[in-house]
C-alpha cells in the first residue's frame, strides 16, 4: 500500500489507495428530505430566472428532497466552502477535484448506485480530474471552453487571437484596449496566457498550460502584469461581468457561455469564439462530501443529473456540453442545436484545468498551485 505523501504545492497526492478515505455505500434508502449543493451560478434552475428552465423542481416532488443551492464563483472558492462543511454535493472543475480528493473532502462514489452511469460519455467516465486508481470520485456534469466573449458593435468579425485582452492595442474601432477588457479571479487562469504565450513565443517550450517551469512561469507573469495596466477588472461573479459588458464599455473578455447565451437572449450586441491559440476549459464533476448527512439524496441527485431532463436543458441554458451524448438529441425548452453550438466536438481542443503540481509530466518539476494562487493575488492587487 502506497502512502500519502505531500507535494511542494502543498497538496496531498494520493497513492495508489487510501484505506483513510472510506468505502463507498453498497446500497441507498429513501431520501432525507434535503440536499445541500455548491455549484456554480447557473448551474442549480429552478425557473426563478426563466419558467422554462427548471430541473429543481421535478427531482423535489419526485424524491422528498429539498435542494438548497449555494453558488461559488471559483473554484477556490468551492474548495474553502467544502472545508467549512455542511454540504453534500459539490459541481467541482477539474483544478479543484483533485485538490478535494487529495485532502479527503470528498468520498469515493459507487457507480452501480447511479444507473444512468453507463450513458456518461466515455471521454469522461475515467477521466483523471476524478479518477484516482481506478477509484471513481465524483458523476460527470458538464463540460466546456472558455470562450472569448465580444462585443459585435466594436468587433464586426470575431477577434481570432487572446492578444486583444493580453496586449496592448487598438481594437477595431480606433480606441485602445485599455480599461475595455477583463480577466478572470482565479489563478487558474493563469493557464490561459500561457496557453496565449504557447502560441506567441513557442521558443519558451510551452507544452502544457498548467504545467510551466521557472522561465516560463517567469515569462507568463509579465504577461499577466502587463495586462494588469489594461483590465477594467478581474470579474468572478457571472452577473456583474455582464452588467460591464451593458453598462461599463468592456467589450471583451474571457467568459462562459452561460453570460454569451444570457447577453443573447437580452438582445445584446454579444457573440464569442474560440481564438487561434485555443481555449482552456472546464470538466465539472459533481462530488459527495466525505461528512455528507444527505448521502441517500446526494446519489438520488447525481442519478437525476445524468437524465435528458437536466442534461439537455443545463447545456443549452448554461452554453455548455452534456456529459451524456444521448442528451444532444433531446429537446431543450430553447429548441436550440446546443450541441453544435456549444463545441461538442470540439473535445480535443480544449485544454482542460487541471491542478498545477510540482512533479509534472512534460518536464518533471514546475511551479505549483500554491505559487500561482498567492502571486496571482499579487497581480491583481498590483503588487
Amino acid at each position: 500500500m502506497k502512502k500519502m505523501r505531500i507535494l511542494s504545492g502543498g497538496l496531498l497526492a494520493l497513492g495508489a489507495t487510501c484505506s483513510a478515505l472510506a468505502a463507498p455505500p453498497a446500497s441507498i434508502g429513501k431520501g432525507e428530505g434535503q440536499l445541500n449543493i455548491i455549484a456554480w451560478a447557473g448551474y442549480i434552475e429552478r425557473g426563478e430566472t426563466d419558467k422554462a428552465y427548471d430541473w429543481v423542481t421535478g427531482f423535489e416532488k419526485q424524491t422528498g428532497c429539498k435542494v438548497n443551492a449555494k453558488s461559488a464563483a471559483t473554484s477556490d472558492e468551492m474548495v474553502s466552502l467544502m472545508k467549512a462543511g455542511g454540504y453534500d454535493l459539490v459541481t467541482a472543475s477539474g483544478d479543484a477535484s483533485l485538490r478535494l480528493i487529495a485532502s479527503k473532502l470528498v468520498q469515493e462514489i459507487n457507480p452501480a448506485l447511479v444507473p444512468s452511469w453507463k450513458n456518461v460519455d466515455a471521454r469522461l467516465q475515467n477521466a483523471n480530474w476524478h479518477t484516482v486508481d481506478g477509484k471513481h470520485y465524483g458523476v460527470p456534469y458538464q463540460w466546456g471552453p472558455n470562450v472569448l466573449m465580444y462585443n459585435t458593435t466594436v468587433f464586426k468579425k470575431p477577434p481570432t487571437s487572446w492578444s486583444v485582452v493580453f496586449d496592448a492595442q487598438n481594437l477595431p474601432d480606433g480606441k485602445p484596449n485599455k480599461g475595455r477588457i477583463q480577466a478572470y479571479d482565479g489563478a487558474i487562469y493563469i493557464a490561459d496566457a500561457a496557453l496565449y504565450l504557447m502560441s506567441k513565443k513557442p521558443e519558451l517550450g510551452i507544452k502544457d498550460p498548467y504545467e510551466l517551469n521557472e522561465a516560463q512561469y517567469a515569462a507568463v507573469m509579465e504577461l499577466l502584469r502587463g495586462q494588469k495596466t489594461l483590465a477594467h477588472r478581474y470579474w468572478h461573479d457571472a452577473t456583474v461581468q455582464m452588467n460591464d459588458f451593458k453598462n461599463e464599455g468592456v467589450v471583451a473578455s474571457g467568459s462562459w457561455g452561460y453570460q454569451v447565451n444570457a447577453l443573447k437572449g437580452e438582445k445584446k450586441p454579444i457573440a464569442s469564439t474560440i481564438p487561434k491559440e485555443g481555449v482552456t476549459g472546464w470538466a465539472d464533476t459533481t462530488m459527495l462530501h466525505a461528512s455528507a448527512k444527505n448521502t441517500n439524496c446526494a446519489y438520488l441527485w447525481m442519478e437525476h443529473s445524468l437524465s435528458d431532463k437536466l442534461q439537455a436543458p443545463l447545456a443549452e441554458w448554461f452554453g455548455a456540453n452534456p456529459a451524456v451524448p444521448a442528451a444532444c438529441k433531446a429537446k431543450a425548452p430553447g429548441g436550440s442545436n446546443f450541441c453544435k453550438d456549444n463545441g461538442f466536438e470540439r473535445f480535443t481542443q480544449v485544454k482542460f484545468w487541471k491542478t498545477p503540481e510540482a512533479k509534472c509530466s512534460t518536464q518533471g518539476t514546475c511551479v505549483p498551485y500554491s505559487k500561482w494562487a498567492l502571486d496571482y493575488i499579487a497581480i491583481m492587487g498590483g503588487r
